[in-house]
């Protein structure tokens, strides 16, 4: 892989969870998460969460813009409940995403948080066969 030939996208959206709602988010954020890891296209998805300042931190990597699309098509229903308990406060692309999906996320996320798209210098993806990290609710 050169440095420049990449379709890789990895996405961090930074959450502020509604006071209050730190249950509620954590039991959609696993249940969005499950479904992502049985059905979505993502080659990974972490979330994070950090209590004492009430924000969460959601990494997703994809392998191109056409997971995206397919993540988007699949996610709805979920990415809506998940909404209904933070708001997002920075989203950050890493990586290069075709013209649709660009316009998508701009259009998605309008004017209500920091939006920035950051293109790719070099890197790689190691994935281990077998490798797995469960979600925090898993108790693993």
């Amino acid at each position: 892989m050169t440095t420049h030939d990449s379709t890789v996208l990895l996405f961090r959206n930074t959450m502020r969870i509604i006071d209050g709602h730190l249950d509620g988010f954590r039991d959609v954020i696993t249940r969005a998460v499950r479904f992502a890891e049985q059905h979505g296209p993502q080659l990974m998805v972490e979330t994070f969460v950090d209590e004492e300042r009430m924000l969460a931190h959601s990494f997703q990597l994809y392998q191109d813009s056409d997971a995206v699309r397919v993540h988007w098509k699949l996610a709805d229903p979920y990415i809506r409940e998940v909404m209904e308990h933070c708001r997002v406060e920075r989203f950050e692309v890493f990586g290069e995403p075709d013209a649709d999906v660009a316009a998508g996320v701009r259009s998605a996320l309008s004017e209500q948080c920091e939006l920035t798209f950051n293109p790719r210098v070099a890197g790689f993806v190691r994935l281990a066969t077998g490798l797995r990290a469960r979600a925090v609710s898993d108790g693993s």
